[in-house]
């Protein structure tokens, strides 16, 4: 459909075409969302078949220094001058060696143990993260021993540990064969290798974006890839309050968590589709209230004839400096049922353990304390607009409604998509709000550990922390992350800002 033809529909049929294209979006969505993961693994493939490129060529036409790199790391550079270089990668190899025989073959041997016996289940078990189970054993006085077997969350943990690390080796071990093949390269030229001074010399001019980049580089390792492999592979176990490490162990199950979650267990389903239609209604209302909220605040502001307008701002501003956290915990208290609302005014309203009432209740809440920061940010819009394009509506005949349609909300909407996109994606993380003022209530019998009120990201807390449900809160998490990222790919992708970024029309 073309410009002209969307504009001569009448509103409702706009609204209906859009709400079509977002369903329509959603396959495209998820084949881009696939294709970025598709992409990203062929660059990940593409970059280790070039390490890996010419390696056989390397030790064919390499002297005795080159093909000696390729058992024991760094020769082939001290056999060609570079000593200290070479003994910086054989350093690599002895403390690899080292590590993997001290501590990461022990581990990795643990990973998937076969016919282990389960002494609380009387079973014998495949796939299971550790070799010996914990058991408890009467003497010949009645007196109970615990002898302690293997630590699955160690086995776990340290068996990713290990596994990034091997893959870090083999990293440094293709950096070294090649290193020693461009020094004999070199040293063939008549030319002398660079000294290991000048080449540490080079990492602070050059190539002291290297430099900079090793510290994050490595933060990024330890502090986020390592955590999130660790996750999704608790999704892949049974971790669970049955099988609590160090007292029990647990095993590999595939993909029956995802099946639990989707349709195989009738109560954890049921839950997970109840929780994820509140959580997308709660994203949505809490998003485009207070974004339409905040813009309609920031235009009574701004409209001529108002004074003391820097006042009004700073008094709707004043909810945004007071913590959220102080805030919600004052509202707790003030609608509870015993609360200061009920014992004022006499009423017996159960404004946060009524499950609908308790809905309402947080999405007035948030546009309390989402507002003034949309307020704010619509203000510095309004007053960018030109205001050559007012003018030229009024003489065209337009009305204030017109002109907020045809300018300002386009306007506006053009500039602040990305940031509407993050704020749909935080309403749905929204973990502050809902479980500081309701706890994820009201409970019911028909929900798995989690309340009327609760998003995604609050049961997920709960099946962490209250019930130890480690495998079922991995499931949750991925799915998060997938809704987050299909809802991100569609809507922005829709958006003027992503199909006009250089200009707005």
């Amino acid at each position: 459909m073309n410009y002209l033809d969307y504009m001569q529909m009448t509103k409702s049929q706009q609204i209906a075409y859009k709400v079509k294209s977002f369903f329509q979006g959603i396959p495209g969505a998820i084949k881009m969302l696939g294709s970025v993961i598709v992409f990203f693994f062929k660059k990940i493939f593409t970059f280790i078949g070039n390490g890996f490129k010419g390696y056989g060529q390397r030790f064919i036409r390499g002297d005795i220094g080159t093909k000696l790199s390729y058992i024991i790391m760094g020769m082939g550079n001290i056999f060609h001058g570079q000593i200290m270089k070479g003994i910086i990668f054989l350093a690599v190899q002895c403390g690899y060696i080292y590590y993997m025989a001290t501590f990461g073959i022990k581990w990795l041997s643990l990973f998937y143990c076969n016919n282990v016996y389960i002494p609380d289940e009387n079973i014998i078990q495949d796939g299971v993260l550790g070799a010996v189970a914990t058991q408890k054993i009467e003497d010949e006085l009645g007196f109970e021993t615990t002898i302690f077997g293997d630590n699955s969350m160690h086995v776990l943990l340290f068996g990713v540990l290990s596994i990034l690390i091997t893959i870090a080796f083999i990293a440094v071990y293709v950096v070294n064969t090649k290193s020693a093949y461009n020094t004999q390269l070199v040293k063939a030229e008549g030319k002398k290798n660079i000294g290991f001074i000048t080449e540490m010399k080079m990492f602070l001019d050059e190539r002291f974006h290297v430099t900079m980049l090793v510290i994050p580089v490595v933060g990024l390792l330890m502090f986020t890839v390592l955590p999130i492999v660790f996750t999704i592979f608790i999704a892949f176990t049974n971790y669970d309050q049955s099988h609590q490490a160090p007292g029990k162990l647990f095993w590999w199950v595939g993909l029956q968590n995802f099946a639990d979650v989707f349709y195989a267990n009738p109560l954890k389903s049921q839950t997970f589709f109840k929780i994820l239609v509140w959580t997308l209604v709660w994203a949505v209302f809490a998003t485009f209230t207070n974004y339409i909220g905040g813009i309609i605040l920031a235009l009574l502001i701004n409209k001529k004839g108002i004074k003391f307008k820097a006042l009004w701002r700073t008094v709707f501003v004043v909810t945004a400096a007071v913590p959220q956290f102080v805030t919600l915990l004052l509202m707790r208290l003030l609608l509870g049922d015993d609360g200061s609302l009920n014992l004022m005014m006499g009423w017996h309203v159960r404004w946060l353990t009524d499950p609908m009432m308790a809905r309402i209740v947080v999405i007035v809440v948030n546009m309390w304390v989402g507002i003034p920061y949309t307020m704010l940010i619509s203000s510095g819009l309004l007053m960018n607009i030109p205001e050559d394009l007012y003018e030229s509506a009024r003489i065209d005949g337009a009305n204030a409604v017109q002109q907020f349609t045809k300018i300002t909300f386009p306007y506006i909407f053009f500039v602040t998509t990305p940031y509407l996109i993050t704020t749909f994606v935080g309403n749905i993380n929204n973990f502050n709000l809902i479980y500081l003022l309701t706890g994820g209530g009201p409970n019911s019998s028909d929900y798995y550990q989690s309340g009327q009120t609760d998003l995604l990201v609050t049961w997920l807390y709960k099946l962490t922390v209250d019930t130890s449900d480690f495998n079922l809160a991995a499931v949750i998490g991925i799915i998060v992350f997938l809704i987050c990222s299909i809802g991100s790919l569609i809507t922005f992708n829709m958006s003027k800002a992503s199909k006009n970024e250089e200009e707005f029309s």
